[in-house]
C-alpha cells in the first residue's frame, strides 16, 4: 500500500470515547488470539464453516456435515472477525483505529455498529458476485474497514493524516489523497486481475468502500456536512 496511516488531526466533537471502535478492535484481537493455532498454516477445517465461500453463498456447495459453522448467509458477518495472521490483523486494526473514531463520532455508537457490519456484508457480496463459483474461503475485516474509509472520505476529505509513504517516509497528507490512493490501488488490482497474485480480496474492499460511502450519507448526524474541513491542527 502506498500510504500507511498512523494518526489523523481530526478531533471528535460529539462522543467522549469511541467505545464501538475500541470494542471492535478488542473483539477481533480476542477472536484471533483464540483461533491463532487454527490459522497458523492455513485455515483449519473447524473454521471453514465461518468463512465466506462464494460457491456456498451463491451456489450449491455444501460443507461436510461434521464441520461446525453457521448458515451461508451468516458467514457474511462471521468472516469479518477471522484473520489469517498477525500482519493481517494488525494492519486492519490500525486502519480501524485511525479512521473509525471519527466515523463513529459522525454516526453515533449504535449506527456505527450497523454501518460497520453492513459494509462488511456489502464487501462480501461483491466479492462473491465477482467469482460466484469460488471455493476459496475468505476472511478478514478488510471489507468493513474499507467501508469506514469510504465514509471517512465523504465526511473529511481534507483532514490531515500522518502517514508512512511507501513504508518509511513520514508525511502529512490530506485524506483525499491517502484514501483515494488506497481505493485506486484496489481498483487497478481488481480490474487487471493482479489481486489473485497479491492474495488480496480487493473486490471485498471495493464493495465495502462503496457501501460505506453510500451509507454514511444516510446514517450520519443530520447537521454534519459532507466534504468539509474538520477543526484541528496541520491545517
Amino acid at each position: 500500500m502506498p500510504f500507511l496511516p498512523l494518526h489523523d488531526a481530526n478531533p471528535r466533537l460529539y462522543i467522549r470515547a469511541h467505545y464501538v471502535t475500541i470494542g471492535l478492535i478488542l473483539l477481533n484481537v480476542a477472536i484471533f488470539w483464540n483461533t491463532i493455532a487454527l490459522t497458523a498454516s492455513g485455515i483449519d477445517p473447524s473454521l471453514i464453516g465461518y468463512t465466506l465461500i462464494p460457491a456456498r453463498l451463491l451456489g450449491d456447495a455444501q460443507l461436510p456435515v461434521e464441520l461446525p459453522g453457521v448458515s451461508s448467509a451468516l458467514t457474511l458477518v462471521s468472516y469479518q472477525f477471522l484473520h489469517g495472521g498477525w500482519q493481517h490483523l494488525l494492519f486492519n486494526m490500525l486502519f480501524l483505529w485511525v479512521y473509525g473514531d471519527n466515523v463513529e463520532d459522525a454516526l453515533g455508537h449504535l449506527r456505527f455498529i450497523a454501518f460497520f457490519l453492513i459494509c462488511g456484508v456489502g464487501g462480501g457480496l461483491l466479492h462473491s458476485f465477482i467469482d460466484p463459483n469460488s471455493l476459496t474461503p475468505t476472511i478478514g475485516a478488510s471489507g468493513a474497514i474499507a467501508g469506514v474509509l469510504g465514509g471517512y472520505l465523504l465526511l473529511y476529505p481534507r483532514a490531515r493524516l500522518l502517514v508512512l509513504a511507501f513504508g518509511f517516509i513520514p508525511l502529512r497528507l490530506p485524506a483525499l489523497l491517502v484514501i483515494g490512493a488506497f481505493f485506486a490501488q484496489d481498483l487497478i488490482w481488481g480490474v487487471t486481475g493482479s489481486a489473485a497474485v497479491q492474495g488480496v480480496a480487493v473486490w471485498a474492499h471495493i464493495g465495502g468502500f462503496v457501501t460505506g460511502a453510500f451509507l454514511v450519507i444516510l446514517l450520519k448526524r443530520a447537521h454534519i456536512p459532507l466534504w468539509h474541513r474538520p477543526p484541528g491542527p496541520w491545517r
